[in-house]
């Protein structure tokens, strides 16, 4: 920010430095010669600073509002968003250079927590794979066939299956890449 220095006349604009004249600094006490332009970088830092952490938590929400989500979903939820956060401060090449470390150490928690969650959901059962999914929706379709004399209405429930099964099978896929 280029902070102008101005002299002014009227004493609720001058800066509270003694004997100084100088136009305030917007939203601060002091001219940029005697600190207001620095009292404006330090309060936008925490301006900023605020509303990533209060994005960081509406996000953290988003994630555990589902109440199919684990300990283990949260845990992956929160190094991605960090992640995130961490690659976004970083200005220069340079940064990221030093910064490496951190920042594959954090992809390699996040690898680790997604093989651990799909071991989990696998052992417990909740995990089907696209084939098992599309062989159920197969078999679903084969007993409705059995039961309804209507082609039409059974056209209309294997299209509608159909396309329940592929969303299904796409959020999954996106909620894995995630």
């Amino acid at each position: 920010m280029n902070h102008e220095m101005k002299k002014t006349s009227n004493e609720d604009e001058q800066c509270l430095f003694p004997d100084c004249s100088l136009k305030k600094v917007e939203n601060t006490d002091y001219c940029a010669r005697h600190g207001g332009a620095r009292s404006a970088k330090l309060q936008e830092k925490q301006r900023v600073r605020a509303y990533n952490l209060s994005k960081y938590k509406a996000r953290l929400d988003r994630f555990t509002e589902s109440s199919t989500i684990t300990d283990l979903r949260d845990e992956i939820a929160i190094l991605r968003m960090t992640l995130e956060a961490k690659l976004n401060n970083l200005e220069t090449d340079t940064e990221l250079i030093a910064h490496a470390h951190g920042i594959s150490d954090l992809i390699l928690k996040i690898e680790k927590l997604v093989s651990s969650c799909h071991r989990l959901e696998k052992s417990m059962g909740n995990f089907l794979d696209k084939n098992t999914v599309v062989q159920l929706g197969m078999e679903i379709v084969q007993i409705i066939t059995k039961h309804v004399d209507d082609s039409k209405a059974i056209d209309n429930v294997t299209s509608d299956l159909a396309d329940l099964l592929q969303r299904i099978t796409d959020a999954r896929t996106t909620t894995e890449i995630d």
